[in-house]
């Protein structure tokens, strides 16, 4: 868990709530799970959090217009925000694992997850299915992000002279 690698769980200085889409188990005393939606967080108040922190969640919420949602919900529930999302150019897709897949146009996408496996995703014979999952992943460009969180300090994070990463934050 990324929180016990930052040597965050069971501090008495920090109360960390997560949100999921399913139930987790609760194991640590400062860290509450919370089953919701990153597009409505509306069980949260303006400002309620000190930070909102995000590690590769909002290419997962749907088209552009959910992702939206979600910026808007965490500068509104955030008093600072960290983001962090793949960068939509890197050659690499890093779900798929597989180069330039995000450039591939959804049949192919559907096409190729029906009959290989791919990353972290394993051979999907349903098309329904296929297309689903391959919908399921919009990575960000940039110019994305400055919309997004136009009031944010965009840090690229480099891997071998690409940008394989955006790091995004305000309210500092």
């Amino acid at each position: 868990m990324f929180w016990e690698k930052m040597n965050f769980v069971n501090d008495e200085h920090y109360d960390i709530t997560v949100l999921n889409r399913s139930a987790a188990e609760k194991q640590y005393v400062n860290i509450k799970s919370v089953i919701g939606d990153a597009r409505n967080m509306s069980e949260f108040r303006d400002g309620e959090f000190d930070i909102v922190f995000s590690n590769s969640v909002i290419e997962h919420v749907g088209r552009y217009e959910e992702q939206c949602q979600m910026a808007e919900e965490v500068k509104r529930i955030g008093k600072r925000y960290f983001i962090q999302t793949p960068n939509f150019h890197f050659p690499f897709e890093p779900h798929f694992l597989f180069p330039f897949f995000q450039f591939f146009p959804l049949w192919l996408k559907v096409f190729m997850l029906r009959h290989f496996s791919l990353g972290w995703y394993n051979k999907v014979p349903d098309k329904q299915e296929a297309t689903k999952i391959a919908a399921s992943i919009r990575l960000l460009r940039k110019r994305d992000l400055e919309k997004l969180f136009p009031d944010g300090i965009i840090y690229n994070e480099k891997l071998f002279g690409f940008t394989i990463s955006f790091i995004v934050y305000g309210g500092w």
